[in-house]
């Protein structure tokens, strides 16, 4: 279970750095100096940065159940389905142009959270698929390493 909690730990660093606290705090004129564009309604990046911050409470809270032992499942899944959904669409608004005419850190910092994204998806899917056929067999002993 050490490798995932050593995920989750990255996850929520990072989100919490690079989108929760951004979204939640950076005033419009940041965005703009980054190479994006102002933020509007601002109440709307301020609500998905609101909920970044309930994902990294769910993340904290599983990262704390496996240490006692609670099934790992809830919070793989919920991984899964944030990271992979937020992935794809990061690479489908990449790929039709929808950052293009940002600043050039900005694109990068896109397609970077996308890779991220979509790699954290595949590792949590690794140790989803791994998870289920531990806690099926004989043994039950699970070891997400």
């Amino acid at each position: 279970m050490r490798g995932l909690q050593t995920l989750l730990l990255r996850k929520i660093y990072i989100t919490c750095l690079f989108w929760c606290l951004p979204l939640l705090l950076f005033p419009r004129s940041w965005f703009v100096a980054l190479g994006m564009p102002a933020p509007e309604p601002l109440v709307f990046v301020r609500l998905l940065g609101a909920a970044y911050l309930a994902l990294l409470v769910g993340y904290y809270l599983g990262m704390r159940g496996l240490d006692t032992g609670e099934s790992p499942a809830p919070v793989i899944d919920m991984g899964i389905t944030s990271n992979g959904l937020a992935g794809l669409l990061l690479l489908y608004f990449g790929a039709t142009g929808a950052w293009s005419a940002w600043g050039g850190a900005a694109q990068v910092f896109m397609w970077v959270s996308m890779l991220g994204a979509l790699a954290i998806t595949w590792r949590l899917l690794g140790l989803r698929r791994r998870w289920i056929s531990q806690s099926t067999s004989p043994e039950n002993g699970l070891n997400l390493n």
